[in-house]
């Protein structure tokens, strides 16, 4: 069949479009976790959300319908991609494409898989939250599945990075010309992203069991994740050197914006049942340096990415111009990270030391910081989806590496 728009054209970079989506049904969860009172619990549930919309003013009312809808919408997005992407590249991977996308450096793409489904089941995670009445009440019972099953995605993802990695050990084919991007690291987003997932019991049980294994396997995963980073980041950088950027991938440069999302998400996770389990309190001071140093690499990585994309007149070209990328999508997942942790940064960071009082101007000039990030990847999200999923589009560049 002829392809008639830029989604017809299979790569599994497509998983970011579930996965951004994901990401942003947690910005707007960003809302109700701290401006919605949750006394007792660490998240909060669909009873304390119910209970500050009944006794709230007008602006609180707007704010959790407005946080309601945005997590329904976004989760809906999130499912709908991907259960596409997963009957895509079920028919995909039987094709000699498939066959020749594996012999490249663009078969740790695959890594997109592993990564979305993590996401899904965070975002399903938070969505119950919000939605399902009396879930707090079984909470207990749903961690060991919920452990189980991101371990599951550990293991898929294990499994599709040895494939890549025993393919270029035995057989060679790495193409260091090829790599001028910062496109490796994300098998270690991925291990990050079931880090987090596997973290979420260590900051929400009340058994310190289950908060003891929780800690140890996200640690695993963890580890893994930034030491696969840091192999890819001197990598990348010295492949950049020698070859310069590619525009198509250009947007990966800035992966590692959400990487320190999750990774941060995943310390204050731990550091939580570390304190409420095992004596091994962090102070307020500590989480602070820890969040200012995640945020600056942000800032720091955002910079630099920004710099090469206006280099290659980015969003002139793929964002509103005729040209189309499924990398684009990459660009979604630095700006909601970045919405993400500069909450966590100014409510467990610049509050709770009193550098910055709570709905003070300053405080509000900083959220609305965030606000412009989460808004700009709502309209890219929707923007990419039109150009990607809608009409015939008149050019469409699909990176074969």
């Amino acid at each position: 069949m002829t392809p008639t728009r830029p989604a017809d054209t299979y790569s599994p970079m497509y998983f970011l479009a579930s996965l951004g989506a994901g990401g942003l049904s947690v910005t707007f969860f960003m809302w109700l976790m701290f401006w919605v009172p949750h006394p007792g619990k660490s998240v909060p549930v669909f009873e304390d959300i119910m209970a500050a919309f009944q006794t709230g003013s007008f602006a609180m009312q707007v704010m959790i319908l407005g946080a309601m809808v945005g997590i329904a919408g976004m989760v809906f997005l999130n499912l709908k991609s991907l259960f596409w992407n997963l009957s895509q590249y079920n028919q995909w991977k039987h094709t000699e494409a498939f066959a020749t996308f594996s012999k490249t450096n663009a078969q740790s793409q695959l890594m997109a898989m592993p990564l979305a489904l993590a996401m899904s089941v965070n975002g399903l995670f938070i969505a119950g939250l919000v939605f399902v009445p009396g879930l707090w009440t079984i909470v207990e019972y749903l961690f060991p599945l919920a452990v189980l099953a991101f371990l599951g995605i550990g293991y898929l993802a294990f499994r599709l990075f040895g494939q890549f990695i025993a393919r270029i050990k035995v057989e060679g084919g790495f193409s260091d010309k090829a790599n001028n991007s910062f496109g490796q690291i994300l098998p270690a987003f991925a291990f990050a992203m079931v880090a987090v997932g596997l973290a979420a019991p260590a900051g929400m049980s009340t058994s310190a069991t289950v908060v003891g294994f929780s800690i140890v396997f996200s640690m695993f995963f963890f580890v893994t994740a930034s030491i696969l980073a840091a192999i890819a980041l001197i990598l990348g950088v010295r492949s950049m050197l020698d070859h310069g950027t590619n525009a198509e991938t250009a947007p990966t440069l800035m992966i590692l914006m959400p990487v320190m999302t999750v990774l941060g998400i995943m310390l204050l996770r731990q550091n939580h049942g570390l304190g409420e389990h095992f004596q091994a309190h962090v102070s307020d001071g500590e989480t602070f340096m820890l969040l200012a140093k995640l945020v600056s690499v942000q800032v720091l990585f955002g910079m630099f990415g920004v710099l090469i994309l206006n280099r290659h007149n980015y969003a002139k070209r793929f964002i509103w111009g005729r040209e189309t990328s499924v990398m684009s999508y990459a660009l979604v997942c630095p700006g909601v990270g970045f919405a993400v942790l500069m909450q966590f940064f100014i409510h467990k960071g610049l509050v709770a030391v009193d550098l910055v009082d709570k709905f003070s101007a300053g405080y509000w000039a900083l959220i609305a910081v965030t606000m412009v990030s989460q808004f700009a990847m709502v309209a890219l999200v929707l923007v990419l989806n039109r150009r990607h999923f809608g009409a015939t589009h008149p050019a469409a560049v699909m990176p074969a590496e």
